[in-house]
């Protein structure tokens, strides 16, 4: 299995969130990716594949946001890290944004997004390397791995939230439909919805999306992610969510997974991306499943028994000690199933 990482993913290093009231030290940092390269080895530097391939998933305006955005708020004065404050929750419209607090209303939905100065270099070398997994099962690869770090698949075409900026899993899947896949799906089994994955394929039946999750009812992202949202128009019925409560333990996650890939197989797609978050892991800080580090084999070992070419994209896990283990447990799961 070939695994990607590019060193400027480490520059990203956003240093506060607002949580639950308050500021907190940020959970998403470069020790994650350390923690991950240590546990697997080596990983291989992903080619520069340009700007296509954002293209094909983001809005151009956006894109253009994420690499002017810091330059820009200090510019205003601002100290410490571009964050928004005000957001429009209705009758959101395109408008030509002076100031810098403003266009980060327009393309972000929280407070806990940052951007700093290398932001957009970690982010799009991230994005390179789920590029790179995708071309090598376009050439006929069964397995491909991207430590994709900052993670993408809160960001949706036009906004970041979530820690996400770039949906990494989006740009995965979008390139091998351009690449001739007829089908492709996204499994996503981090903790949290991946409502920006949702929203970019929402009304499309050539890009299913199969989501298990904690409860939006009681978790983050809140507004995404029930079990009613099931498509429209060309994408109806190729939306799946499976939330589960708090305190979901392997047993009934695998159940559920096992729900998600029979709906994978009735699809019949060409290629997989999976959304790979380790924070169900029972000891990480910000999420409420229960999953020890040996049931991650379980969980490779059922997706892989869908014996699809699959590329695995790294979203969330911010129990960054066990972090590496839990992705190598999971990896030789999906090699061994």
């Amino acid at each position: 299995m070939k695994t990607y990482f590019d060193e400027r993913q480490r520059l990203h290093h956003p240093q506060r969130e607002m949580h639950n009231g308050d500021w907190t030290a940020h959970v998403e940092t470069h020790v994650r990716a350390d923690s991950i390269c240590a546990a697997i080895g080596p990983l291989d530097r992903p080619a520069d594949y340009g700007m296509a391939p954002l293209l094909a998933v983001h809005d151009a305006a956006y894109l253009e946001f994420l690499k002017t955005a810091f330059a820009e708020w200090r510019a205003a004065g601002r100290p410490g890290e571009a964050i928004g404050y005000s957001w429009p929750v209705v009758r959101r419209r395109p408008l030509d944004l002076d100031r810098i607090e403003a266009k980060l209303g327009r393309f972000s939905y929280d407070a806990g997004t940052p951007i700093g100065e290398e932001t957009w270099t970690s982010a799009y070398w991230a994005a390179q390397c789920a590029v790179a997994a995708a071309e090598d099962l376009h050439a006929g690869a069964r397995r491909a791995f991207a430590l994709c770090r900052p993670p993408g698949h809160h960001a949706g075409r036009d906004y970041l939230g979530g820690y996400c900026y770039l949906n990494n899993a989006a740009i995965a899947a979008e390139h091998l439909i351009r690449s001739g896949s007829r089908r492709v799906a996204v499994l996503d089994v981090d903790y949290h919805h991946g409502n920006g994955t949702q929203d970019i394929f929402y009304a499309r039946g050539d890009v299913g999306f199969v989501s298990l999750h904690g409860d939006p009812r009681t978790e983050y992202p809140f507004f995404w992610g029930h079990a009613d949202e099931r498509g429209e128009g060309g994408g109806t019925g190729a939306n799946l969510n499976l939330p589960l409560p708090r305190g979901t333990d392997a047993p009934r996650y695998l159940g559920a997974l096992e729900q998600g890939c029979a709906e994978i197989s009735r699809w019949e797609p060409d290629h997989l991306v999976v959304s790979f978050g380790a924070d169900t892991f029972a000891e990480d800080p910000i999420s409420n499943f229960a999953i020890r580090t040996p049931e991650f084999a379980a969980i490779g070992a059922r997706i892989a028994a869908l014996d699809l070419p699959t590329a695995v994209v790294m979203e969330g896990g911010y129990a960054s000690e066990a972090l590496g283990r839990n992705v190598a447990t999971f990896l030789n799961g999906l090699g061994e199933g």
